[in-house]
C-alpha cells in the first residue's frame, strides 16, 4: 500500500519523494552517499527505508560486495514509482507556492507561476520540460526483471498509443488511467475528481476473463503486442461502465453510426482498469523515426530555435494548396512560428494509411520556409470526439510546447449519424475551446475556410471574398478528390502539388487496378456459394487481376477447422475471412467471401479492414428463410428443426439483415448467370472493371 500523504508533515513528504528518487536514480549508492545526497542523518535514513519497504516502495536486496557499507542495493518498486510521480507534482506545487509567496514579498505582486485551482495552468512555460512518467533506465532494467512475476496485460494498438502519451507527458497531467471517480468526472464536466480540465476518457479496457484475474491492488505488466514489456500499472480501480451513458456524455449520442462508438460497443473491454502506471521504455516505431517527437523533445528543439510562439495545425489528411494558405495566415495572425503535427496513430477507418500521409507532408513541408516551420508526428488515437477532442487536442499541444492551435470547421468530426446529419454543428469545437482556452493556457487560431478565386489566381477565406457575385469561386471537396483519384481524372494544380497528387495516386491508382473484395452474406442455402463461383469464373474469364473464392465451407475445412458454431467462434471465422481478404485486396487481387456472417457489427469490422486498402461490396443474397429451407440440400435445417444443431442462423439464432448493401439479389426464379452478372454490372457501375 502506497504511503499516507495526508498523515505525514510537508517535510516528511519532501524527505520521501527525496529518498524514491535519489533510490531511482542511484540504486546501488550505499546509505551515507544517499544520506548525503537527500540531506538526512542515517538514522533519519534507516527510518525513512522502513517506512518506504512497509509501504512497498522500495525493495531491499543483498548484493556481493567486500564494502561492509554496500552490502545491500534498493530498488525502487513499481509502486514506488508511481508514489514517486505523485509526490514529485506536490513537491512542485509546494515549491511553486513558495517562491510565489517570496515573489510577492519582494515586488508586491504574484510571479503567475502559483498552482490555480486546475493544474492546467500550473506550468505556464511553454519551454520548460514538463513530468514524464519514466523511471531511471537503472530501475527500468530491475522493473523489467520483476515484471517477469506479474500478470501481463497485452496491450492493442489503441491503448499502445495512450500509454506512449501518458509516459512521454503528452496527456499531461495525467498520471495513469483514470480512477472510476475521475473517469465519472471526465464523462459528466470534463473535469477530474479534483477539478484538472480533462475532456476524454482514458481508461484500460479488459475482457472480462482477464478482469476475473486481476484484483484491486494488484501490480501488472503492460507489454505491447509482441510481449515486450512497456510499463507497469498499480490497479487502484475496476468497474464495468456505463457504455450507452459514455457514449451519450463523450460523443453526443449512442449511435453506432459513430466510429468511436461503434467500437466503444462492439470491440472495447467490458471492465475498465484505473489507476497510476510507470513507464519503463517507450512503443518502438521503425517508421519515421527522426519525425517523432516527445513533448519534452520538442520543447527542447523550440528553445534551441528561439521558437517563443508556435501555433500548431492538427491534421489526419494529406495537405494540398488550401491547407498551407491556411496555416501561412495563422501563423501570420499569431505571429507564430508554425508546428505541422499530424496524427499517425488510428484515425478513422478509410482514411489514407499513415506512410502515405507522410510523404505527402515531406512534399509540401518544402513549400514552407525552413526557418519558420517544422513537422513531428503525433501517436494519438482519435476518437472524432467533435467539440471535446478539440479541447483534448489543445491540451496536448499545450504539453508539447505550443501556445496556439488551429481549430477547424466540424474539427474531428466523424461524418454523419444514423439519420444522415452531421453529428457535430460545423462551429461547435470552436465554441467549446474558445470557452476554455484561458484555462488551457493555448490560444486558438479560428480555421477560415479557403477558396479558389480564379480571376485573381489565389486562395482567400471565403468570409471575405466581398465580391463573391463577380468571381468565380473554386473547390474541390474531399469526395470530389477521392472520384478523381479513384477514376484517374486530373486534379488541377490550383487544388494541389503535383508531388503530392503523385504520392496519393501511387496509393490509390485507378479503381480498375486496385483490388477490391465481394462479400456475400445470406442464409444457409441462399445460393451465396454458388453465385460466388459463378461471378469468380466470370472475373477470371476477363482476366488482370488474380481471383481467390473464400467461400464460408472451404474456409472452415481449411482456416478454421477447430472452431465450433458459437457467436464467439463464427465472430472469429469472420473475422479471419476479412483479414485474408484484406491482405488479397491490399496486393491488388480480388476476394469473393461467401460466409452467411449473420452479424452486422462483424460486417462492418470486416468492412473496415478491407476499405483501408481497396473496395468492399456486400452483396445481400435475400433469399427467404422458407426458400432456403425448402431447399436445404445439407439437411441442416431439418436438424435444426429437431434441435440437433444449436445456433442455427434464421432458426434459434438471429440475422441482421443488411440495411445498406451495395447490391442484393433475389435468387428465387431467377438463374444463377443473372445474379452473377447483376454484381458484374455493379462493379462496371462503381469502376472496378472496365466495361466490355
Amino acid at each position: 500500500m502506497a504511503m499516507s500523504s495526508t498523515k505525514i508533515t510537508s517535510e516528511q513528504q519532501d524527505q520521501m519523494f527525496r529518498l524514491l528518487r535519489q533510490v531511482d536514480i542511484a540504486p546501488d549508492a550505499s546509505q551515507r552517499v544517499t544520506a548525503a545526497a537527500i540531506g538526512v542523518s542515517l538514522g533519519r535514513l534507516n527510518a525513512l527505508l522502513k517506512q518506504a519497504t512497509d509501504a512497498k516502495l522500495v525493495k531491499i536486496t543483498d548484493r556481493n560486495s567486500p564494502d561492509k557499507r554496500a552490502r545491500v542495493a534498493y530498488a525502487i518498486t513499481t509502486r514506488g514509482a508511481a508514489e514517486k510521480n505523485k509526490l514529485t507534482e506536490q513537491f512542485l506545487a509546494r515549491k511553486f507556492t513558495e517562491y510565489d509567496a517570496l515573489h510577492a514579498e519582494l515586488t508586491g505582486t504574484t510571479s503567475g507561476l502559483s498552482p490555480f485551482k486546475h493544474r492546467t495552468k500550473l506550468m505556464q512555460n511553454n519551454l520548460a520540460p514538463i513530468p514524464e512518467l519514466f523511471v531511471s533506465y537503472e530501475s527500468a532494467q530491475k522493473l523489467k526483471v520483476d515484471a517477469a512475476d506479474l500478470t501481463s496485460h497485452d496491450l492493442t494498438p489503441r491503448q499502445i498509443c495512450d500509454l506512449e502519451l501518458l509516459m512521454n507527458g503528452g496527456f499531461n497531467p495525467l498520471k495513469g488511467f483514470l480512477t472510476e471517480e475521475d473517469y465519472n468526472g471526465v464523462l459528466d464536466n470534463m473535469r477530474m475528481a479534483d477539478g484538472t480540465l480533462w475532456p476524454i476518457p482514458i481508461n484500460l479496457d479488459i475482457s472480462e476473463d482477464y478482469a476475473n484475474t486481476v484484483e484491486v491492488g494488484q501490480d501488472i505488466a503492460l507489454r505491447d503486442q509482441e510481449g515486450v514489456i512497456l510499463a507497469t500499472m498499480t490497479v487502484t480501480d475496476k468497474w464495468a461502465p456505463n457504455k450507452a451513458h459514455e457514449a451519450e456524455m463523450v460523443f453526443g449520442a449512442d449511435d453506432d453510426a459513430h466510429p468511436a462508438v461503434n467500437y466503444l460497443h462492439n470491440q472495447a473491454g467490458k471492465i475498465y482498469l484505473g489507476g497510476p502506471i510507470t513507464g519503463i521504455q517507450q512503443p518502438v516505431h521503425y517508421d519515421f523515426r527522426g519525425k517523432r517527437n516527445t513533448p519534452n523533445e520538442l520543447r527542447a528543439f523550440f528553445r534551441k530555435m528561439g521558437w517563443r510562439k508556435v501555433v500548431a495545425f492538427q491534421t489526419r489528411n494529406p495537405l494540398h494548396r488550401a491547407h498551407q494558405e491556411l496555416t501561412f495566415r495563422a501563423a501570420k495572425e499569431a505571429q507564430a512560428n508554425l508546428l505541422i503535427h499530424p496524427v499517425v496513430g488510428l484515425t478513422k477507418p478509410g482514411d489514407v494509411d499513415h506512410f502515405t500521409r507522410v510523404r505527402c507532408y515531406e512534399a509540401v513541408l518544402d513549400q514552407y520556409p525552413s526557418s519558420t516551420t517544422s513537422m513531428s508526428l503525433l501517436n494519438l488515437a482519435m476518437r472524432m470526439a467533435g467539440p471535446r477532442e478539440a479541447v483534448w487536442h489543445g491540451l496536448i499541444r499545450k504539453n508539447h510546447g505550443c501556445t496556439h492551435f488551429i481549430v477547424g470547421r466540424d474539427h474531428a468530426g466523424p461524418g454523419n449519424n444514423s439519420a444522415g446529419e452531421d453529428f457535430y454543428g460545423p462551429y461547435d469545437a470552436q465554441d467549446l475551446f474558445r470557452e476554455h482556452q484561458d484555462e488551457m493556457g493555448i490560444e486558438m487560431v479560428d480555421f477560415k475556410h479557403m477558396v479558389w478565386v480564379a480571376e485573381r489566381a489565389q486562395y482567400e477565406a471565403i468570409d471575405e471574398i466581398e465580391d463573391k457575385e463577380n468571381v468565380t469561386i473554386l473547390n474541390i471537396s474531399g469526395t470530389e478528390l477521392r472520384r478523381r483519384l479513384a477514376e484517374g481524372l486530373e486534379i488541377p494544380e490550383w487544388f494541389s502539388f503535383p508531388e503530392v497528387v503523385k504520392e496519393l495516386r501511387r496509393t490509390k491508382p485507378p479503381r480498375s487496378k486496385q483490388g477490391f473484395t465481394v462479400f456475400f452474406t445470406g442464409f444457409s442455402g441462399s445460393g451465396k456459394s454458388t453465385i460466388a463461383n459463378a461471378l469468380m469464373v466470370k472475373l477470371m474469364e476477363m482476366g488482370g487481376r488474380p481471383v481467390t473464392l473464400l467461400d464460408g465451407d472451404i474456409v472452415r475445412k481449411n482456416l478454421s477447422s477447430e472452431l465450433g458454431f458459437s457467436k464467439e467462434h463464427r465472430d472469429l471465422n469472420i473475422r479471419r475471412i476479412g483479414y485474408v481478404a484484406s491482405e488479397i485486396t491490399k496486393n491488388g487481387g480480388i476476394a469473393i467471401c461467401a460466409p452467411i456472417a449473420p452479424y452486422a457489427t462483424t460486417r462492418r469490422a470486416v468492412r473496415e479492414d478491407i476499405e483501408s486498402f481497396g473496395a468492399f461490396i456486400e452483396v445481400h443474397v435475400a433469399t427467404t428463410i422458407e426458400e432456403c429451407e425448402r431447399r436445404d440440400r445439407k439437411g441442416l435445417y431439418k436438424l435444426a428443426r429437431e434441435g440437433k444443431i444449436k445456433e442455427f442462423t434464421g432458426i434459434s439464432d438471429p440475422y441482421d439483415v443488411p440495411k445498406n448493401p451495395e447490391l442484393s439479389v433475389q435468387t428465387e426464379n431467377i438463374d444463377v448467370d443473372n445474379c452473377a452478372h447483376q454484381v458484374i454490372l455493379k462493379l462496371e457501375s462503381l469502376g472496378l472493371i472496365a466495361a466490355e
